[in-house]
């Protein structure tokens, strides 16, 4: 086999070198990250706060631990500067590196908002470990009970106010929708989810955005958009992630929001792939990003048995988003956008559970929530996507 070259060492390069490795014990194989190459779980970053864990305790092996397990070159503190296309290298400040394949894992970057004050420049968010890092040795300087305010009421957002919450931090959770996870949760979950952040100890500011963010005496003074103001010590924000597409567009690879790939993973290059958090699956239907964890350790098999020469398509199964949120948990199966104007959303509460399933408008079930979530409560609701029977109104809790 040719050399295989993986651009970024984050969840999804490593799982990608994991299932080569599988596969194939002696192909070279060589990791390119700009950070230290040191493995960790990012979704542990949202919830590992009332934990108290430093990030030197969520870093679970060194990239030298990484490269022996491996057997793989792992080059860190090496900044990609392009893709040569034509002599099929990578370009990076410690040096150019040939491949034969090559897979692009550079993830997404965190979306910046433009914020006016003395103080924009302060707003902190936690995209890698060096991220938690640094939020954590701030809340140190603040300590006890450091005030955050948190800008997203999405998904991260209600994790890191959760968590922070738990850690006994003032938390402020800044949105302009009118209620949390108004994007991915039915109403009725998206209530319950309100209610128990609130009772929490939770501050919600909704249906408004920061305006201005500007020091004060006490900290930071955040202006809001509805024009009232108040005291934080810190502010995160957790508005979304942008797929970084920088390097794919100046090698002229197929982009979108994120980079294009078909049904294997190959981007519009031959021998060129790309998975995680910047790529844009084909899924029936269409194309979609798909930040989660399910589809990332999806694709990065298929990937792998592909380089390897056993060409495979990435069988994107339906699989529910966990919600880190103790207070209360939830288990979400968003409906396809194309279907939102044209169903509705049909809840029942019963034993203590809300459950909330969606339906075109053939009744057929798309999408569904369910809070407390469990495994088996999960699993029947997945078994009951695509058919139009699963709806029982006159049950009070058909699970």
């Amino acid at each position: 086999m040719q050399a295989i070259t993986i651009i970024g060492a984050g969840l999804a390069g490593y799982t990608v070198a994991r299932e080569l490795r599988k596969l194939d014990k002696t192909v070279t194989l060589t990791i390119i990250t700009a950070d230290d190459g040191g493995f960790y779980s990012k979704p542990m970053l949202s919830n590992a706060f009332a934990q108290n864990k430093p990030a030197a305790q969520l870093l679970t092996q060194t990239a030298g631990q990484m490269a022996t397990q491996l057997d793989a070159k792992i080059v860190t503190g090496a900044r990609v500067n392009g893709i040569d296309r034509v002599r099929n290298t990578v370009n990076t400040g410690a040096g150019h590196f040939e491949y034969g394949k090559l897979v692009i894992a550079v993830g997404a970057q965190p979306i910046r908002l433009a914020i006016d004050g003395d103080a924009a420049d302060q707003v902190l968010s936690v995209n890698h470990l060096h991220d938690y890092a640094v939020f954590r040795s701030r809340l140190d300087l603040t300590q006890p009970g450091a005030r955050v305010a948190i800008l997203g009421a999405g998904l991260i957002g209600c994790e890191f106010a959760d968590d922070l919450a738990g850690a006994n931090h003032a938390v402020t959770l800044i949105d302009p929708n009118p209620l949390p996870l108004a994007a991915l949760a039915a109403p009725a979950l998206s209530h319950g989810l309100q209610a128990a952040l609130t009772a929490r100890g939770i501050a919600l500011r909704l249906g408004t955005t920061a305006a201005r963010i500007d020091r004060s005496a006490g900290g930071l003074r955040i202006t809001l958009a509805d024009n009232s103001a108040f005291e934080t010590d810190i502010v995160l924000s957790a508005v979304g992630l942008r797929p970084d597409l920088a390097l794919a567009q100046a090698a002229q690879l197929q982009t979108g929001r994120g980079i294009m790939v078909d049904a294997t993973g190959q981007t519009s290059a031959p021998d060129i792939y790309a998975l995680g958090d910047c790529a844009e699956y084909t899924v029936e239907g269409g194309t979609r990003i798909l930040p989660y964890i399910a589809p990332l350790m999806t694709a990065a098999r298929a990937i792998a048995r592909t380089l390897t020469g056993q060409t495979t398509a990435i069988d994107l199964k339906p699989a529910p988003i966990i919600v880190k949120t103790p207070c209360y948990p939830l288990a979400l199966m968003p409906p396809p956008l194309h279907a939102i104007d044209a169903g509705h959303w049909h809840s029942e509460t019963g034993n203590e559970r809300t459950i909330c399933r969606f339906y075109d408008s053939q009744g057929i079930m798309l999408g569904f929530g369910v809070a407390p979530q469990e495994a088996g409560v999960r699993q029947a609701l997945l078994a009951s996507l695509g058919t139009a029977d699963a709806m029982k109104p006159q049950q009070t809790n058909p699970i």
